[in-house]
């Protein structure tokens, strides 16, 4: 594939911020997605965004949203893309219980709308969705693509209807359309209100004497923590491959809640005992136990691994959490 030209929607986000980082240092021309908002939230990407009036500018950034089919349409018919990866999303499971109407509109009916530009523009284009572990919900671990899918919220809910209609618009219209299945994938760049990074912002308040409690649902809730920096790789593999398929991308290790917070407080010196409480407004009203991946399928084919398990996870966030409080 000669020419590379990517489009990224939720490239703002932790994993689109990583991806455009992976595929532009790859020669690829990225054009990413976003939401025309009063403030500025372009900080993941602001150190590799060049202004477009420089004379080689490769990373070029569009206004749009996932529910405007027609500007979709219209995006992808101007710029051509070899490759469309969708990580926007509203993608926080607690928040969709609140707005679960939304979250459907832009991770459901946001999905097809892309799958139907895409299709309609009868380009070679390879598509990636983001899938989630979330589809498994209450199904027991370890999880593989062959598992059955038992969504437990609203988010989930809506990434069923986008997981199926990828995999109908590659069957019914012969798409390269792939989903990639990843479970829980965090880093210094993840949103504030995500488990892990409330983990590690306290504790680097805490350390710093800002905090002193920090408030959390269910501890027992097992996980399958990975990387996120790692993880956008295996989303490009998936998109070299020869023909579309779907793939779990997992470290295959599970953790609770409280580990992860036993592993970042310790990284500090402390106690987690002595600083965390539970909250039941926390709890989601249908809770998720084990999520936990079997990435075989992705190993043998893609060749991917995971390197980051979550305790080094835990910690190099808290590390990155403290040094950011010191500037």
């Amino acid at each position: 594939m000669s020419r590379k030209v990517a489009l990224i929607t939720g490239v703002t986000g932790q994993d689109g911020s990583y991806l455009a980082e992976f595929l532009l240092a790859k020669g690829y021309e990225v054009h990413g997605l976003i939401r025309r908002s009063s403030t500025f939230n372009t900080s993941r990407i602001d150190h590799i965004y060049q202004d477009p009036h420089d004379k080689n500018p490769k990373l070029f950034l569009h206004y749009g949203d996932l529910i405007d089919g027609v500007g979709l349409t219209n995006l992808i018919r101007e710029i051509k893309p070899t490759e469309v990866y969708n990580l926007g999303a509203q993608s926080h499971v607690q928040v969709s219980f609140t707005m679960p109407q939304y979250t459907g509109q832009v991770d459901a009916v946001g999905a097809v709308g892309l799958l139907e530009a895409i299709r309609s523009a009868d380009l070679d284009i390879r598509f990636y969705q983001a899938s989630t572990s979330e589809l498994f919900g209450s199904t027991p671990p370890p999880q593989n693509e062959t598992s059955v899918f038992r969504p437990q919220s609203p988010y989930a809910a809506a990434k069923l209807m986008a997981y199926w209609c990828t995999v109908n618009y590659r069957d019914g219209y012969g798409l390269h359309a792939t989903n990639g299945i990843l479970f829980n994938h965090e880093s210094p760049r993840r949103g504030e209100t995500f488990v892990t990074r409330k983990i590690t912002r306290a504790v680097a308040a805490i350390k710093a004497g800002k905090q002193d409690k920090l408030f959390l649902g269910n501890l027992d809730a097992v996980r399958d923590w990975g990387y996120a920096k790692e993880y956008v790789e295996s989303m490009w593999l998936m998109l070299q491959q020869d023909k579309p398929s779907d793939y779990v991308v997992a470290t295959g290790v599970g953790a609770t809640v409280k580990d992860f917070a036993e592993a970042a407080f310790s990284r500090a010196g402390l106690n987690w005992q002595d600083h965390v409480e539970t909250d039941k407004k926390y709890i989601r009203p249908t809770e998720v136990d084990a999520l936990i991946g079997d990435p075989s399928k992705a190993e043998q084919a893609l060749g991917w691994k995971a390197k980051t398990h979550w305790k080094e996870l835990a910690e190099l966030m808290v590390d990155a959490d403290i040094e950011a409080l010191k500037k």
